[in-house]
């Protein structure tokens, strides 16, 4: 578990701060504080550190019976202005930091 945690601590950065919902115009309701989390890639940073490094792109295709959609492509580099769904934005981010991440393609049968 710590290997995993260090891997995504190296690339991620996870910020959980209390936030007050509810009262003012539902006044039915009372305040409450809940828990916000945000994980997102660090600016400049790789976020495939080690896999498949020999690779200029990694890609993976799954091949999934039920589905609407002949292919679908979802985001893997966190820069997707459509995430989940990948928009391409692995390129820039590629070319900026050197890394070789890809979407992950989802193939009805």
């Amino acid at each position: 578990m710590t290997s995993i945690l260090s891997t995504v601590a190296a690339g991620f950065c996870y910020n959980k701060s209390p936030m007050v919902v509810g009262g003012g115009a539902d006044a039915a309701r009372p305040p409450r504080r809940v828990a916000a989390v945000v994980v997102r890639a660090e600016a400049g940073q790789g976020i495939n550190p080690d896999i498949r490094k020999t690779e200029q792109k990694v890609v993976d295709s799954v091949v999934v019976t039920e589905l609407s959609k002949p292919l679908t492509a979802y985001c893997r580099c966190w820069r997707s202005g459509t995430f989940p769904l990948c928009d391409g934005s692995h390129a820039k981010h590629n070319k900026a930091t050197g890394d070789n991440v890809g979407p992950l393609l989802l193939k009805k049968q």
